[in-house]
Protein backbone atom coordinates (compact mmCIF):
# COMPACT_ATOMS: atom_id res chain seq x y z
CA UNK A 1 0.00 0.00 0.00
CA UNK A 2 2.84 2.39 0.87
CA UNK A 3 4.44 1.69 -2.50
CA UNK A 4 1.26 2.70 -4.34
CA UNK A 5 0.84 5.80 -2.16
CA UNK A 6 4.41 6.88 -2.94
CA UNK A 7 3.78 6.33 -6.65
CA UNK A 8 0.65 8.50 -6.45
CA UNK A 9 2.59 11.33 -4.76
CA UNK A 10 5.27 11.15 -7.44
CA UNK A 11 2.68 11.43 -10.20
CA UNK A 12 0.92 14.28 -8.38
CA UNK A 13 4.20 16.18 -8.03
CA UNK A 14 4.89 15.74 -11.73
CA UNK A 15 1.42 17.00 -12.59
CA UNK A 16 1.84 20.01 -10.31
CA UNK A 17 5.28 20.84 -11.69
CA UNK A 18 4.10 20.76 -15.29
CA UNK A 19 1.00 22.81 -14.50
CA UNK A 20 -1.25 20.22 -16.16
CA UNK A 21 -4.14 18.16 -14.88
CA UNK A 22 -3.73 14.85 -16.73
CA UNK A 23 -7.19 13.72 -15.72
CA UNK A 24 -9.02 16.71 -17.20
CA UNK A 25 -6.40 17.51 -19.87
CA UNK A 26 -6.58 21.21 -18.96
CA UNK A 27 -3.61 23.49 -18.45
CA UNK A 28 -3.33 25.62 -15.35
CA UNK A 29 -5.39 28.77 -16.10
CA UNK A 30 -3.53 31.84 -17.27
CA UNK A 31 -4.44 35.27 -16.03
CA UNK A 32 -7.80 35.72 -17.75
CA UNK A 33 -8.98 39.10 -19.02
CA UNK A 34 -12.52 38.09 -18.02
CA UNK A 35 -11.61 37.79 -14.36
CA UNK A 36 -11.25 41.44 -13.48
CA UNK A 37 -13.08 44.67 -13.05
CA UNK A 38 -15.86 45.15 -15.63
CA UNK A 39 -19.50 44.79 -14.55
CA UNK A 40 -21.37 42.86 -17.24
CA UNK A 41 -24.72 43.82 -15.65
CA UNK A 42 -23.95 47.51 -16.15
CA UNK A 43 -22.87 46.87 -19.74
CA UNK A 44 -26.08 44.98 -20.46
CA UNK A 45 -28.19 47.78 -19.00
CA UNK A 46 -26.59 50.40 -21.24
CA UNK A 47 -26.82 48.21 -24.34
CA UNK A 48 -30.48 47.31 -23.93
CA UNK A 49 -31.53 50.89 -23.22
CA UNK A 50 -29.59 52.43 -26.12
CA UNK A 51 -30.82 49.75 -28.55
CA UNK A 52 -34.42 49.78 -27.34
CA UNK A 53 -37.39 50.62 -29.56
CA UNK A 54 -37.87 53.77 -27.46
CA UNK A 55 -34.77 55.24 -29.10
CA UNK A 56 -36.42 54.76 -32.53
CA UNK A 57 -33.17 53.84 -34.23
CA UNK A 58 -31.30 56.98 -33.09
CA UNK A 59 -31.21 58.68 -36.50
CA UNK A 60 -29.38 62.00 -36.40
CA UNK A 61 -31.80 64.91 -36.12
CA UNK A 62 -34.74 62.89 -34.75
CA UNK A 63 -36.47 62.67 -31.35
CA UNK A 64 -35.01 59.18 -30.98
CA UNK A 65 -31.39 60.28 -30.97
CA UNK A 66 -32.33 63.09 -28.59
CA UNK A 67 -33.47 60.46 -26.09
CA UNK A 68 -30.14 58.69 -26.47
CA UNK A 69 -28.24 61.97 -26.03
CA UNK A 70 -30.06 62.67 -22.76
CA UNK A 71 -29.31 59.18 -21.51
CA UNK A 72 -25.58 59.51 -22.25
CA UNK A 73 -25.47 63.00 -20.71
CA UNK A 74 -27.09 61.72 -17.55
CA UNK A 75 -24.62 58.84 -17.31
CA UNK A 76 -21.66 61.23 -17.72
CA UNK A 77 -23.12 63.37 -14.94
CA UNK A 78 -23.65 60.37 -12.63
CA UNK A 79 -20.09 59.20 -13.23
CA UNK A 80 -18.77 62.65 -12.39
CA UNK A 81 -17.13 63.70 -15.66
CA UNK A 82 -16.50 67.37 -16.36
CA UNK A 83 -17.31 69.25 -19.57
CA UNK A 84 -15.00 69.74 -22.53
CA UNK A 85 -13.09 73.01 -22.91
CA UNK A 86 -15.25 75.87 -24.17
CA UNK A 87 -18.53 74.08 -23.44
CA UNK A 88 -20.95 74.74 -20.59
CA UNK A 89 -22.59 71.33 -20.88
CA UNK A 90 -21.75 67.86 -22.18
CA UNK A 91 -23.13 68.82 -25.59
CA UNK A 92 -21.13 70.10 -28.52
CA UNK A 93 -24.07 71.30 -30.60
CA UNK A 94 -23.74 72.26 -34.26
CA UNK A 95 -25.75 72.49 -37.48
CA UNK A 96 -24.85 70.85 -40.77
CA UNK A 97 -26.47 70.18 -44.14
CA UNK A 98 -27.46 66.63 -44.95
CA UNK A 99 -25.76 66.13 -48.32
CA UNK A 100 -28.30 63.59 -49.54
CA UNK A 101 -31.52 65.51 -48.93
CA UNK A 102 -30.05 69.02 -48.67
CA UNK A 103 -31.68 69.57 -45.30
CA UNK A 104 -30.19 71.42 -42.33
CA UNK A 105 -29.88 69.30 -39.19
CA UNK A 106 -28.91 70.35 -35.68
CA UNK A 107 -27.29 67.67 -33.53
CA UNK A 108 -24.63 67.25 -30.85
CA UNK A 109 -21.60 65.24 -29.86
CA UNK A 110 -21.80 64.26 -26.20
CA UNK A 111 -18.44 64.82 -24.48
CA UNK A 112 -17.24 64.13 -20.94
CA UNK A 113 -13.76 64.69 -19.50
CA UNK A 114 -11.71 62.97 -16.80
CA UNK A 115 -8.73 65.19 -16.10
CA UNK A 116 -5.33 63.56 -15.88
CA UNK A 117 -2.78 63.85 -13.09
CA UNK A 118 0.80 64.57 -14.17
CA UNK A 119 0.04 64.89 -17.92
CA UNK A 120 -3.31 66.64 -17.98
CA UNK A 121 -2.46 68.53 -21.19
CA UNK A 122 -2.03 65.27 -23.09
CA UNK A 123 -5.34 63.81 -24.27
CA UNK A 124 -6.56 60.29 -25.01
CA UNK A 125 -9.99 60.12 -26.66
CA UNK A 126 -12.30 57.14 -26.12
CA UNK A 127 -15.18 57.23 -28.59
CA UNK A 128 -18.07 55.57 -30.40
CA UNK A 129 -20.98 56.88 -32.47
CA UNK A 130 -24.44 56.89 -30.92
CA UNK A 131 -26.45 57.54 -34.09
CA UNK A 132 -27.90 54.88 -36.37
CA UNK A 133 -30.41 54.65 -39.25
CA UNK A 134 -33.73 55.40 -37.52
CA UNK A 135 -37.05 54.09 -38.82
CA UNK A 136 -37.18 52.71 -42.35
CA UNK A 137 -40.47 51.30 -43.56
CA UNK A 138 -40.28 48.64 -46.26
CA UNK A 139 -43.04 46.66 -47.87
CA UNK A 140 -43.46 43.25 -46.28
CA UNK A 141 -41.13 44.08 -43.38
CA UNK A 142 -42.84 43.92 -39.99
CA UNK A 143 -40.04 45.61 -38.01
CA UNK A 144 -39.22 49.11 -39.24
CA UNK A 145 -37.00 50.22 -36.32
CA UNK A 146 -33.29 49.88 -37.05
CA UNK A 147 -32.11 49.59 -33.45
CA UNK A 148 -28.38 49.52 -34.19
CA UNK A 149 -27.49 47.35 -31.20
CA UNK A 150 -24.13 46.23 -32.54
CA UNK A 151 -23.76 49.32 -34.74
CA UNK A 152 -23.04 51.08 -32.48
CA UNK A 153 -24.88 50.86 -29.18
CA UNK A 154 -22.25 48.26 -28.28
CA UNK A 155 -19.48 50.82 -28.76
CA UNK A 156 -21.29 53.51 -26.75
CA UNK A 157 -21.85 50.94 -24.02
CA UNK A 158 -18.07 50.46 -23.91
CA UNK A 159 -17.48 54.22 -23.68
CA UNK A 160 -19.86 54.53 -20.72
CA UNK A 161 -18.47 51.49 -18.92
CA UNK A 162 -14.87 52.61 -19.46
CA UNK A 163 -15.71 56.11 -18.20
CA UNK A 164 -17.08 54.61 -15.02
CA UNK A 165 -14.09 52.28 -14.68
CA UNK A 166 -11.40 54.93 -15.12
CA UNK A 167 -13.22 57.37 -12.86
CA UNK A 168 -13.24 54.69 -10.15
CA UNK A 169 -9.57 53.77 -10.70
CA UNK A 170 -8.57 57.46 -10.59
CA UNK A 171 -5.04 56.75 -11.83
CA UNK A 172 -5.04 58.22 -15.36
CA UNK A 173 -1.98 60.43 -15.80
CA UNK A 174 -3.28 61.67 -19.15
CA UNK A 175 -6.65 63.39 -19.58
CA UNK A 176 -9.36 61.12 -20.93
CA UNK A 177 -12.02 62.53 -23.25
CA UNK A 178 -15.09 60.34 -23.66
CA UNK A 179 -17.15 61.11 -26.77
CA UNK A 180 -20.37 59.79 -28.24
CA UNK A 181 -20.29 61.09 -31.82
CA UNK A 182 -23.37 61.99 -33.83
CA UNK A 183 -23.79 61.72 -37.59
CA UNK A 184 -21.36 58.88 -38.26
CA UNK A 185 -23.84 57.13 -40.52
CA UNK A 186 -24.19 60.33 -42.57
CA UNK A 187 -20.46 60.56 -43.26
CA UNK A 188 -18.46 60.98 -40.01
CA UNK A 189 -20.19 64.33 -39.44
CA UNK A 190 -19.78 64.57 -35.67
CA UNK A 191 -16.16 63.47 -35.48
CA UNK A 192 -15.20 65.75 -38.37
CA UNK A 193 -16.76 68.71 -36.54
CA UNK A 194 -14.95 67.75 -33.34
CA UNK A 195 -11.62 67.54 -35.19
CA UNK A 196 -11.95 71.08 -36.55
CA UNK A 197 -11.86 72.59 -33.06
CA UNK A 198 -8.92 70.79 -31.45
CA UNK A 199 -5.16 71.07 -31.26
CA UNK A 200 -4.37 67.64 -32.66
CA UNK A 201 -0.79 67.76 -31.35
CA UNK A 202 -2.16 67.36 -27.81
CA UNK A 203 -4.07 64.19 -28.68
CA UNK A 204 -1.87 61.20 -27.92
CA UNK A 205 -4.23 58.43 -29.03
CA UNK A 206 -7.74 57.73 -30.26
CA UNK A 207 -9.54 54.63 -28.98
CA UNK A 208 -12.66 54.11 -31.07
CA UNK A 209 -15.10 51.24 -30.55
CA UNK A 210 -17.38 49.94 -33.29
CA UNK A 211 -19.48 46.77 -33.41
CA UNK A 212 -18.00 44.77 -30.53
CA UNK A 213 -20.93 42.40 -29.91
CA UNK A 214 -20.07 39.28 -31.90
CA UNK A 215 -17.34 36.63 -31.93
CA UNK A 216 -14.66 37.47 -34.53
CA UNK A 217 -13.46 35.14 -37.26
CA UNK A 218 -10.30 34.72 -35.14
CA UNK A 219 -12.35 33.01 -32.42
CA UNK A 220 -13.27 33.80 -28.80
CA UNK A 221 -11.24 36.28 -26.72
CA UNK A 222 -10.04 38.21 -29.76
CA UNK A 223 -10.64 41.55 -31.44
CA UNK A 224 -9.25 43.26 -34.50
CA UNK A 225 -7.93 46.78 -35.03
CA UNK A 226 -8.23 48.99 -38.09
CA UNK A 227 -5.13 50.65 -39.53
CA UNK A 228 -2.83 48.38 -37.52
CA UNK A 229 0.13 49.11 -39.77
CA UNK A 230 -0.29 52.90 -39.66
CA UNK A 231 1.20 53.37 -36.16
CA UNK A 232 2.57 51.22 -33.32
CA UNK A 233 -0.67 51.68 -31.33
CA UNK A 234 -1.70 48.07 -32.00
CA UNK A 235 1.69 46.70 -30.99
CA UNK A 236 1.42 48.52 -27.65
CA UNK A 237 -1.99 46.95 -27.06
CA UNK A 238 -0.67 43.48 -27.95
CA UNK A 239 2.21 43.91 -25.51
CA UNK A 240 -0.12 44.90 -22.68
CA UNK A 241 -2.42 41.93 -23.34
CA UNK A 242 0.31 39.29 -23.05
CA UNK A 243 -0.74 36.75 -20.43
CA UNK A 244 -4.39 37.78 -20.33
CA UNK A 245 -5.66 35.12 -22.70
CA UNK A 246 -6.97 37.83 -25.03
CA UNK A 247 -5.45 38.63 -28.43
CA UNK A 248 -5.62 41.61 -30.79
CA UNK A 249 -5.21 41.13 -34.54
CA UNK A 250 -4.84 43.50 -37.50
CA UNK A 251 -8.04 44.21 -39.45
CA UNK A 252 -8.50 41.20 -41.77
CA UNK A 253 -10.88 43.00 -44.15
CA UNK A 254 -8.49 45.00 -46.32
CA UNK A 255 -10.97 45.36 -49.18
CA UNK A 256 -13.50 47.13 -46.93
CA UNK A 257 -11.25 50.16 -46.21
CA UNK A 258 -12.59 50.18 -42.65
CA UNK A 259 -9.89 52.49 -41.25
CA UNK A 260 -11.56 55.37 -43.07
CA UNK A 261 -15.16 54.32 -42.45
CA UNK A 262 -15.44 55.00 -38.72
CA UNK A 263 -14.89 58.06 -36.54
CA UNK A 264 -11.24 57.26 -35.85
CA UNK A 265 -10.51 58.51 -39.39
CA UNK A 266 -11.43 62.11 -38.56
CA UNK A 267 -8.62 62.29 -36.01
CA UNK A 268 -6.23 60.06 -37.95
CA UNK A 269 -6.34 62.54 -40.82
CA UNK A 270 -4.96 65.08 -38.33
CA UNK A 271 -2.07 62.77 -37.45
CA UNK A 272 -3.54 61.29 -34.26
CA UNK A 273 -2.86 57.53 -33.85
CA UNK A 274 -6.57 56.86 -33.77
CA UNK A 275 -7.84 53.35 -34.46
CA UNK A 276 -11.05 51.33 -34.18
CA UNK A 277 -11.50 48.15 -32.15
CA UNK A 278 -14.09 45.70 -33.48
CA UNK A 279 -15.04 42.04 -33.09
CA UNK A 280 -17.70 41.54 -35.74
CA UNK A 281 -17.02 39.34 -38.80
CA UNK A 282 -18.31 42.10 -41.04
CA UNK A 283 -18.03 40.06 -44.23
CA UNK A 284 -20.70 37.58 -43.12
CA UNK A 285 -22.69 39.60 -40.56
CA UNK A 286 -26.40 39.25 -41.43
CA UNK A 287 -27.51 42.04 -39.08
CA UNK A 288 -25.30 44.83 -40.44
CA UNK A 289 -27.57 47.80 -41.30
CA UNK A 290 -30.67 45.65 -40.90
CA UNK A 291 -33.69 45.95 -38.62
CA UNK A 292 -32.56 42.64 -37.09
CA UNK A 293 -29.57 44.35 -35.39
CA UNK A 294 -31.12 44.01 -31.93
CA UNK A 295 -29.62 43.59 -28.48
CA UNK A 296 -30.78 39.97 -28.24
CA UNK A 297 -28.52 39.00 -31.16
CA UNK A 298 -25.37 40.09 -29.32
CA UNK A 299 -23.09 38.19 -26.98
CA UNK A 300 -22.69 40.02 -23.66
CA UNK A 301 -19.64 37.95 -22.78
CA UNK A 302 -17.90 39.14 -25.95
CA UNK A 303 -18.83 42.76 -25.19
CA UNK A 304 -17.69 42.59 -21.57
CA UNK A 305 -14.40 40.84 -22.31
CA UNK A 306 -13.65 43.25 -25.15
CA UNK A 307 -14.21 46.26 -22.88
CA UNK A 308 -11.88 44.66 -20.34
CA UNK A 309 -9.26 43.98 -22.99
CA UNK A 310 -9.40 47.60 -24.19
CA UNK A 311 -8.97 48.85 -20.62
CA UNK A 312 -6.01 46.54 -20.02
CA UNK A 313 -4.50 47.00 -23.47
CA UNK A 314 -4.50 50.81 -23.36
CA UNK A 315 -3.36 51.03 -19.73
CA UNK A 316 0.24 52.07 -20.45
CA UNK A 317 -0.94 54.81 -22.84
CA UNK A 318 -3.44 56.19 -20.35
CA UNK A 319 -0.83 56.12 -17.58
CA UNK A 320 1.62 58.06 -19.76
CA UNK A 321 4.14 55.24 -20.08
CA UNK A 322 3.73 54.59 -23.82
CA UNK A 323 3.16 57.11 -26.60
CA UNK A 324 2.06 55.70 -29.97
CA UNK A 325 3.74 56.92 -33.14
CA UNK A 326 1.79 59.46 -35.19
CA UNK A 327 -0.32 58.41 -38.15
CA UNK A 328 0.77 59.60 -41.58
CA UNK A 329 -1.96 59.78 -44.22
CA UNK A 330 -0.61 59.95 -47.77
CA UNK A 331 -2.54 62.39 -49.90
CA UNK A 332 -3.70 61.17 -53.29
CA UNK A 333 -1.94 62.90 -56.18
Amino acid sequence: MKKYFFLFLTIAAFISFNGTDLFSQKSTPKKDVSSFFIDSTLAKKHLYILASDEMEGRKTGTPGIEKAAKYIENEFKNIGLTTFEGLNSYRQTFTFTNRRIKEEITSANIIGVLEGKSKKDEFVIISAHYDHLGIIKKEGQLDSIYNGANDDASGVTAVLVLANYFKTKNNNERTLIFVAFTGEEMGLIGSTHFGKGIDASKFIAGINLEMIGKTPSFGPNTAWLTGFERSDFGEIIQKNLVGTGYQLFPDPYNNFNLFFRSDNASLARLGVPSHTFSTTPIDVDKEYHQASDEATTLNMTVITQTIQAVAKGTESIIKGIDTPTRVVIEEKK
